[in-house]
């Protein structure tokens, strides 16, 4: 943080006065003639650091490649200003006032976590800010009220029904979900439940690994002694990756599916040739998939910022960064939030080279319902 931004944060305090009747009074007042200003807080430390520094990687080419192209938006460089949360519902909280408390944050980007995102969304609420790409899928964060949040990706709800749907088109209904004690896991199992209900199936037995995943031998081994014809994994991030190394070890052989928020680049790579096999729903195109011209721009775009891996983390979050940079171009040079958040509902059919956007629907605004699935390759790319 900046030492004006911390100063007025202070000012604040000292003052008596709250966030609500002081900082937050001026949502519509002009943001900086010189620099815009882009929130985020995001874990970049604790138990899901290696899916929060993918996504920021992602932010940071985005708004990179926009700076070079053309100056930023509006003749006004944009700069991110992302504050690491280790993946704490409260620090997220704390993180979020004090961007919000600057009015020279235009807009918040990719605040990360389930949990983290139902802490923040009553301020952003009150706030007024605009708030792009929330990064969760979860259906509880996507409600009318929120007028001021533009999702991006489809929801974990349109994955689950798809890997579900999938799964017992094959023939396939004999199923086990393994999920983590979280906000997510336990909105991920509900949405399976629900669509298998939808297909007239059976509820899938159900397997709760507790928040920190200390103990995966342990679910592995009741998981596997239920005898299922598939494993839904309702992880993220380093427990995801236990638990898929675990089961290779125990039963190689019991096919594993799994979210777009599973694993992680680096997971991936740690796994290896574990990751073969694995089934993964995708709520952006294969960021290795080089005909899909925006992932073109991504990955031209990472590289200029000298990151030479790519992700489905890092990709989603340069996704991200270009739907928000294309608001802050339709909102022109005297940039408030609130014409932001106009500009933002303003978006219809906006192609970005093969992944479009469109909030059309109005709130809750969702950008884009994209769902794929594909097979994780003993290669760490996907075959299909």
């Amino acid at each position: 943080m900046h030492r004006r931004q911390f100063t007025q944060s202070l000012l604040a305090t000292a003052t008596g006065l709250s966030l609500a009747s002081s900082a937050w009074a001026g949502p519509q007042d002009a943001i900086d003639a010189k620099m815009v200003t882009i929130g985020c807080s995001l874990g970049l430390s604790g138990p899901l650091a290696s899916l929060g520094k993918e996504l920021k990687q992602g932010l940071d080419a985005g708004i990179a490649q926009a700076n070079a192209r053309s100056g930023g938006t509006g003749g006004r460089e944009l700069r991110l200003l992302a504050l690491d949360d280790g993946y704490d519902p409260a620090r997220s909280e704390e993180n979020v006032r004090k961007l919000i408390a600057d009015g020279n944050v235009a807009a918040l980007l990719s605040c990360m976590g389930t949990s983290n995102n139902q802490r923040i969304m009553p301020l952003v609420d009150e706030a007024q800010i605009p708030y792009v790409a929330p990064q969760s899928g979860a259906s509880s964060l996507r409600k009318p009220e929120y007028r001021s949040v533009f999702h991006v990706r489809a929801s974990y709800s349109d994955e689950a029904q798809r890997l579900a749907k999938k799964l017992v088109a094959m023939g396939i209904t004999d199923l086990a979900v393994v999920y983590q004690d979280t906000a997510f896991g336990k909105e991920f199992l509900a949405d399976v439940n629900n669509a298998l209900k939808a297909v007239n199936q059976p509820a899938p037995k159900a397997f709760k690994l507790d928040a920190k995943g200390e103990q995966v031998a342990t679910v592995v081994q009741q998981t596997l002694a239920s005898k299922p014809m598939t494993v839904l994994l309702g992880t993220a991030g380093d427990v995801s990756a236990a638990l898929i190394s675990e089961f290779r070890k125990v039963s190689a052989s019991t096919p594993l599916a799994a979210t777009s928020v599973a694993l992680s680049g680096e997971n991936i790579r740690q796994l290896g040739t574990k990751a073969g096999g694995l089934a993964l729903s995708m709520v952006m195109p294969d960021a290795s998939r080089t005909s899909v011209a925006l992932v073109r721009d991504y990955q031209r775009a990472m590289r200029a910022v000298n990151q030479q891996e790519f992700s489905s983390r890092s990709f989603e979050g340069y996704v991200n960064a270009r739907v928000l940079i294309d608001g802050l171009d339709r909102a022109g040079r005297d940039l408030s939030r609130a014409k932001l958040r106009s500009a933002l509902a303003g978006l219809r059919s906006n192609d970005l080279g093969g992944f479009t956007v469109d909030y059309a629907g109005g709130a809750p605004y969702v950008g884009s319902k994209f769902i794929d699935l594909g097979i994780m390759g003993s290669n760490g790319r996907f075959v299909g």
